[in-house]
């Protein structure tokens, strides 16, 4: 069986060459993505990653199958993944409790309490506040590098692209929109009167919904699970991740970078094109 190890490397740390490769893979033949940030490298063998990933720490190394690397669907995590904050911590900054909150969101995310409590726990504390302060919140949202490339690219050559997110509807509308994703999922506040209640309307997305996401929209476009790329940072993407055929941890919480198979903690997104071959110039912004 043939494989493929895909080098990326952060430019702005560290720039890897053809002769750097070769001088710590024995008869390595390297294929230039990106001359000096990616490669692909043809493996006949399983290998030991351990000592290359020492040797080039501001690398990542993508090790899998050659073939069908190239995915059809794409499923993607929101907060601190496709943007680069979290949405809902920036909310809650107008309510004066943001430092509350993202400690309870860092937790939450590295799966030291359960999302759904948590989930309900921060929406709570936002009760009394005013739905003008979603749009504010709104204007603090920026994209990830690499985001536009990475959706815009894999819909160029066929892919479907979904945000599937923990936060909530009205920010993953509006980024799926701009970026350009086929269908978005999130959680939706209960607002009466313009006014937020505190309370979250079920069914609330979770990592089991993300899974779920993930096999009914693959079985929908005529595919299955192993024909997904899937990206996310938290515990609630680590399902949907486990399951895809290719399935990144991005610059992800400690307990889910150690139990991921393939994690992106230099490289931007664009790292998940050049994972399935993509060369730079390929790249549609």
């Amino acid at each position: 069986m043939s494989y493929v190890l895909t080098l990326i490397a952060n430019p702005d740390k560290q720039q890897i060459t053809i002769d750097d490769i070769c001088a710590h893979i024995d008869g390595a033949q390297p294929v230039c993505l990106s001359e000096n940030e990616a490669y692909d490298v043809p493996i006949t063998e399983v290998i030991n990653l351990t000592a290359l990933q020492e040797t080039l720490p501001h690398c990542d190394l993508i090790f899998q199958k050659a073939e069908g690397r190239q995915k059809t669907l794409l499923i993607a995590d929101m907060d601190s993944t496709i943007v680069t904050g979290e949405t809902l911590d920036d909310l809650a900054e107008y309510a004066g409790l943001k430092e509350k909150v993202a400690e309870i969101t860092t937790r939450a995310m590295n799966g030291e309490i359960p999302f759904r409590d948590a989930l309900k726990e921060r929406v709570a504390m936002l009760k009394g506040l005013s739905e003008d302060f979603l749009s504010k919140a709104m204007e603090h949202v920026f994209l990830t590098d690499g985001a536009m490339e990475l959706v815009n690219t894999m819909k160029a050559n066929g892919a479907y692209c979904a945000l599937v997110s923990g936060g909530f509807t009205f920010f993953t509308s509006r980024v799926a929109r701009d970026v350009g994703f086929n269908f978005n999922a999130g959680n939706q506040m209960e607002i009466v009167d313009g006014v937020l209640t505190g309370n979250v309307i079920e069914p609330i997305v979770t990592k089991d919904s993300k899974l779920e996401y993930l096999r009914t929209l693959t079985a929908k476009q005529g595919l299955s699970t192993d024909d997904a790329v899937a990206v996310g940072d938290g515990a609630n993407d680590l399902p949907m991740i486990l399951e895809a055929g290719l399935g990144i941890a991005y610059h992800a919480k400690p307990s889910v970078i150690a139990k991921a198979k393939h994690n992106v903690q230099n490289g931007n997104l664009t790292a998940l094109l050049y994972a399935q071959g993509y060369k730079k110039e390929e790249f549609v912004s």
